[in-house]
């Protein structure tokens, strides 16, 4: 299926990055190029950044799961190599706002350090990673309340089964009424999760102020699609998704995104259109993903739509136990055969040696 030439990438024009990312925007988690060697393979680095601006995403999320958390080890040292060509190929190709968006991890000092890094490489947010052991809630909002002093910050309710944790409805709404707070992804991968986080956003002081963003890589449509009421009785909507599957088939997910608008904005026929299609993308990222087997696949199938592509050479992960599942290759070429409206694959095969270059 081809794609139409997406309009801007949110659904007013955003003067500037923030205003994008309160608007809603497609954000691809972006993955690492590595050659053979298990070393950076910085053209094919920038080629997915290219592939990802061509496709209109509205931002880049660099640094998170996707891209390795290894990078920031010791002997391995990418991060600021990763975060530099991010944020130098989308300030010169791109030719208008995206949301650069820089992981951070660890405790608050180091938390604090890669903020610091960040902001100098010219992000304008950062996504913090919960993954803090024996820290308790209390210890996490002020760990972004320092964080938040350096740059703004996107909060994320990450699953249990990728090291997350449960967080109380109360932790949700003291952490967006943080005034540094601007997004929450919300990547919990459970309903009762996700609606308790919409409800404390929704309570809070500041509900208008902080956008929510799908990470439900699971359940994409249906979080995009649904109307939530505030305890104010105000409607919330996910404004957009900053998510792994959509390290994919970006430029499906774009068109995808500006289906969901319509859909929101009246058209019935497109909304139950939609809904059909919910459980065909939810198929799809459990191939990707490697559901089956608790998720240890889940960054080399990213890697392996891309190579299909012909972007990436391999599905090298910095590590070398982190593999494909058995069957998981036939399993994704399976979901791209039975969805074709989920792919990108022409587009990719007509820009791939111009992003390459």
């Amino acid at each position: 299926m081809s794609h139409p030439t997406p309009a801007a990438p949110a659904a007013v024009a955003a003067s500037d990055p923030l205003a994008l990312l309160a608007a809603g925007t497609v954000i691809p988690a972006h993955p690492l190029a590595l050659d053979a060697e298990r070393r950076l393979d910085e053209r094919r680095q920038r080629a997915l950044t290219r592939y990802y601006l061509a496709s209109g995403a509205g931002g880049i999320a660099v640094g998170v799961h996707t891209t390795q958390f290894a990078i920031r080890d010791a002997g391995v040292d990418l991060l600021r190599p990763v975060l530099a060509l991010a944020a130098e190929t989308a300030d010169k190709e791109a030719g208008r706002p995206v949301v650069k968006v820089a992981g951070a991890c660890g405790y608050t000092a180091q938390a604090v350090a890669e903020a610091t890094l960040a902001a100098e490489l010219g992000y304008d947010a950062v996504l913090l990673s919960p993954a803090v052991p024996g820290a308790d809630e209390a210890g996490l909002l002020e760990r972004a309340r320092a964080v938040g002093e350096v740059l703004p910050v996107i909060g994320f309710y990450l699953q249990d089964a990728v090291g997350g944790r449960y967080l109380s409805p109360a932790f949700w709404r003291a952490f967006a009424e943080l005034p540094s707070v601007v997004a929450i992804k919300t990547a919990p991968f459970d309903r009762y999760r996700t609606a308790e986080v919409i409800a404390a956003v929704g309570a809070s002081d500041r509900a208008d102020e902080v956008a929510l963003y799908t990470g439900n890589d699971d359940a994409i449509l249906n979080d995009l699609l649904t109307p939530y009421r505030t305890p104010g009785g105000a409607l919330k909507w996910f404004a957009g998704g900053l998510l792994g599957q959509w390290a994919v088939w970006t430029r499906g997910a774009v068109a995808l995104l500006a289906e969901v608008r319509a859909a929101r904005a009246g058209d019935h026929a497109l909304m139950t259109d939609l809904l059909r299609r919910a459980p065909q993308l939810s198929q799809a990222n459990a191939a990707v993903f490697d559901v089956r087997n608790a998720f240890r696949g889940c960054i080399p199938g990213v890697h392996e739509v891309l190579r299909r592509q012909g972007l990436l050479e391999g599905t090298w992960c910095l590590d070398p136990n982190e593999r494909l599942s058995p069957r998981q290759a036939e399993e994704i070429a399976s979901v791209a055969a039975a969805y074709p409206w989920l792919t990108d694959d022409a587009f990719v095969a007509e820009h791939r040696d111009d992003w390459l270059r």
